[in-house]
């Protein structure tokens, strides 16, 4: 039965389909003013030529699961904080409920190779890119940088930053949470306040499952071994010459990271399960919440995705407590973290330094040609007869010995060869 208010519409308006559509609204509209908004979808009209666009209000259940990439490019980092365990809004948490945990950080491509121990991995592992400012170096270019752990500090362990950012977005959505969960109590909505109560305790349980520490490979012995120094090759050509004690070797570049985690695979596949089931039953609450508070979790969950995404865009070095490791840059003469023209510039270049080419064939980063072979040997042999190109008194590399590499490239190459050639 219609209110008086619904009566009040005019009755000539005609049975157009348009018409039809504008008293659905105006009947909604009415209702939502009598009721106070409980229980009514919110609805707007509009109309532009004759074509309708309805937009509601009761977005909030969609709103809390977008985001996922956002989220998932810092959870291994977050899940190291604390901070990862508190009860708060977490967008997208169905991204963290998975069959399978990492069992490593992620890595990057590139080529690890020892200069004269023969070691060789085909990926740089996240902290030894975080360290060396990977990301940053220019294609065609040499660095030279000198890696030591603090001696003030020798067992301290690399961790997440204790405020760094991923720190804040935990901290900004327990804030948010708190906040709703009063507005859910001041106005009395019984499915907000369990909405409220689900998604943040389901962060919680979200973060005991994913919740691991940082192993790294000690050295366990002290036999001799040859130089530790390694050479990181990146895709874009730019190597990077890393002077290191065997330590610092193994940590960083040979073993990968292990992720020790809080609880075991089976205790991971219960949480994960019972993680499910309480994210639908706050969704569920979550869409049949009040207007007043569905606007409330939709300004919280496009906060709390704009300040992931903002998060996910600063620079990785950010979350992290790497300060157990000392870095120093070594100036190259001439040449310090500068584009060259060609590869084989830094190529013999990196061979100087080195003092051997042994690296470049062992990591495959020189073609496996007759003319290379021959070019790599006469890189080193003219390296080594030059004098020495690092002064440890000025801590200055360089200058490097005069020598036509290119031209002798040239020379090596034989284009007439078949596949023979290949070695």
């Amino acid at each position: 039965m219609l209110s008086g208010n619904e009566r009040r519409w005019p009755a000539v308006v005609g049975n157009g389909f348009v018409l039809q559509r504008v008293r659905s609204a105006y009947y909604i509209w009415m209702r939502l003013v009598q009721q106070g908004g409980e229980g009514v979808m919110s609805t707007v009209l509009f109309s532009n030529g004759g074509t309708e666009w309805q937009l509601t209000w009761r977005v909030a259940h969609s709103l809390a699961i977008l985001g996922e990439s956002s989220v998932l490019v810092q959870s291994q980092v977050a899940a190291l904080s604390r901070f990862f365990l508190l009860p708060r809004l977490l967008p997208a948490p169905q991204a963290l409920i998975r069959t399978s945990r990492p069992d490593r950080l992620e890595t990057t491509s590139g080529t690890v190779v020892g200069t004269h121990n023969g070691n060789c991995r085909k990926y740089v592992s996240h902290l030894a890119h975080l360290l060396h400012d990977g990301n940053n170096l220019p294609a065609y270019s040499i660095r030279c940088e000198r890696i030591t752990k603090r001696t003030d500090e020798p067992t301290k362990e690399p961790k997440a930053r204790p405020f760094g950012p991923v720190s804040a977005l935990s901290i900004l959505g327990s804030v948010m949470s708190i906040a709703l969960f009063t507005l859910a109590i001041v106005r009395d909505d019984g499915f907000a306040l369990v909405a409220i109560l689900a998604l943040s305790f389901l962060s919680t349980i979200i973060g005991i499952g994913n919740r691991w520490f940082l192993k790294l490979k000690k050295r366990t012995q002290n036999r001799k071994v040859p130089p530790s120094d390694v050479v990181i090759y990146y895709p874009n050509g730019a190597l990077l010459i890393v002077k290191c004690t065997e330590e610092v070797a193994r940590e960083l570049y040979w073993h990968p990271e292990r992720c020790d985690y809080m609880v075991g695979p089976l205790m991971y596949r219960i949480l994960s399960l019972n993680g499910t089931l309480i994210l639908m039953l706050g969704v569920i609450c979550l869409g049949n919440a009040t207007l007043e508070l569905q606007l409330g979790f939709a300004a919280s969950y496009i906060i709390l995705n704009a300040a992931y995404w903002v998060a996910a865009a600063l620079p990785a070095r950010w979350n992290w407590d790497l300060s157990n490791y000392k870095i120093d840059r070594i100036p190259i003469h001439d040449d310090d973290g500068r584009q060259n023209d060609t590869f084989t510039s830094v190529l013999f270049k990196a061979i100087s330094i080195t003092q051997t080419s042994q690296w470049a064939k062992i990591g495959d980063i020189a073609p496996k040609s007759k003319g290379w072979k021959d070019w790599l040997r006469e890189a080193e042999r003219i390296a080594k007869t030059g004098r020495a190109l690092w002064d440890e008194k000025e801590n200055v590399i360089g200058p490097f010995p005069d020598w036509d590499y290119d031209g002798a490239l040239t020379k090596y190459l034989d284009p007439d060869q078949d596949s023979s050639n290949f070695v």
